[in-house]
């Protein structure tokens, strides 16, 4: 997500009046009951976002000094990898013990792998705490899901899942200016030394909360064995993503041998690990499942390629570029703001259909940019819209999620959801990225110079063939949102808020 346009956004969300409380009352995110755990989880949410948009302002210039260039990708590739690890892991983890451990232990290992990547002596060192970092981002993204099934009644938890979202809204603006700053002024490493400096609060606030509310294992049954199966799965789909990764980076031949390996890791694990009937879409918690997926990575696939496209393309400078989406971070947030509101429940699935059929036409007018005569601000216009349609959709698979899962459930099905999201990342992006590479996009990043000096820039038929499949990607995605249900959406449930003891905050 990008950037925001006011601070009501942001504040809307924690807003209850489904509860009858408020944001005052005891009823709301922020009433007493809940006031300190909200703002510990969605604490952790903000420096997670900040890390997220500060580290990849810096990412470029530590290649540089640290003479890696070459192994750029593998940066982002590492974590991507392991995070998919650290998910099926964190599912597992939380429905046998509880969610507490799985988000200490990750919040630990994010800020290790941030320390090592910024004490990180050569390329290969800051590859492996990228990697440390993704593991601690799994296990971490996981958890919170858990924790908000268990301690939040199901009446406050769009309007908790909608926080989330808003919490995105702030760093985006600031992210990645506080970053140039501090890589100019001070140097990219203290973007990845400052960040694990930021954890500490949150973790004061949101474990004691978590240890009373959402601890020890889920249901009756007891303590239950881990599922070293779903723990292999879990290690063949992180491999697999990473070796089709490299194959979609080098196109000669000889590549097709890591990418079969890589497919042929990710099919049985994917089957072993998603819901069945994903890939079919199969009505309920399937597709569900399969939506988020779709949604996230159509999006994030064309939204990777919106800034080259507009610094090579149209001569912009890369603030600029990066600016032209600054309205998406506020819009995003306003999304996740209408999902939660009282009264939408039997509405959800209009809105999700809603939802994809704006990213798709948002990902479809993008390139319009690429003729002369179309304005930049277009790109501008069409992201605002798109990012107002995520909203609706990702916090809405996450609220669906909770309410399709039994308790004992919640932490594989969060997996679940969490691994679809991040493997469709992978794979669209690959693809995409294939497509640009095989239609001369990997010369486009030299032509900056020449577009910005009004020289002809060079490949647009390259950026229409990532931009277009992705909108088809999402339209497919408006299919998928009318079988996520396998009854009519039921009325607004009213949950009473658990008695809270004396004494509590």
């Amino acid at each position: 997500m990008t950037a925001v346009e006011a601070g009501e956004v942001a504040a809307a969300p924690f807003e209850d009046g489904a509860a009858g409380g408020g944001a005052g009352g005891d009823g709301g995110v922020l009433g007493r009951a809940y006031r300190a755990l909200t703002v510990g989880i969605v604490s952790v949410v903000l420096v997670i976002a900040f890390e997220a948009t500060a580290v990849g302002t810096a990412m470029p210039v530590a290649a540089r000094e640290l003479d890696g260039v070459a192994l750029y990708a593998f940066a982002f590739s590492g974590y991507f990898t392991t995070s998919l690890f650290g998910m099926v892991l964190a599912g597992q983890w939380s429905d046998r013990d509880g969610p507490l451990t799985s988000l200490a232990t990750g919040i630990g290992a994010f800020a290790a792998g941030l320390l090592l990547s910024g004490t990180a002596g050569g390329m290969w060192t800051f590859i492996l705490g990228r990697a440390v970092q993704g593991l601690g981002g799994g296990l971490v993204i996981v958890a919170l899901y858990v924790v908000v099934g268990r301690a939040y009644p199901q009446r406050l938890r769009p309007a908790i899942m909608a926080s989330f979202a808003a919490a995105w809204v702030v760093p985006s603006v600031v992210g990645p200016l506080a970053a140039g700053a501090v890589t100019e002024h001070l140097g990219w490493r203290w973007v990845f030394l400052g960040i694990p400096a930021l954890v500490g609060v949150p973790l004061a606030l949101a474990l004691p909360q978590i240890r009373r509310r959402a601890s020890g294992p889920a249901g009756t049954a007891g303590r239950a064995p881990l599922d070293r199966r779903r723990i292999r799965l879990a290690l063949g789909i992180a491999l697999g993503a990473g070796l089709l990764q490299y194959a979609a980076q080098d196109l000669r031949p000889l590549s097709l041998v890591p990418g079969a390996a890589g497919a042929a890791l990710i099919v049985p694990a994917v089957r072993g690990l998603l819901p069945h009937g994903t890939w079919r879409a199969a009505r309920g918690l399937p597709s569900v499942v399969l939506l988020r997926g779709v949604s996230a990575g159509a999006f994030i696939a064309a939204e990777s390629f919106v800034p080259l496209m507009l610094v090579t393309q149209r001569g912009l400078s890369p603030t600029l570029a990066g600016l032209s989406l600054a309205a998406g971070g506020g819009t995003w947030a306003l999304g996740s703001w209408v999902q939660a509101r009282p009264g939408v429940e039997p509405y959800r699935d209009r809105l999700m259909f809603l939802g994809m059929l704006l990213v798709a036409a948002a990902v479809a007018a993008a390139p319009s940019v690429l003729i002369p005569a179309v304005p930049v601000w277009t790109v501008a216009v069409a992201w605002a819209f798109g990012c107002f349609g995520m909203g609706l959709v990702i916090a809405s698979t996450s609220v669906l999620l909770l309410q399709l899962s039994a308790p004992e459930e919640a932490g594989a099905n969060s997996a679940a959801l969490q691994i679809s999201d991040a493997l469709s990342n992978v794979l669209l992006l690959a693809v995409g990225g294939a497509a640009f590479a095989a239609l001369g996009g990997g010369t486009v990043a030299g032509t900056a110079t020449g577009a910005a000096s009004g020289a002809p820039a060079s490949h647009p038929a390259a950026f229409a063939a990532v931009f277009l499949p992705m909108a088809c990607v999402a339209l497919l995605g408006a299919w998928v949102t009318t079988r996520l249900r396998t009854t009519p959406a039921p009325a607004p449930v009213i949950d009473k808020a658990p008695e809270e003891p004396s004494g509590a905050m």
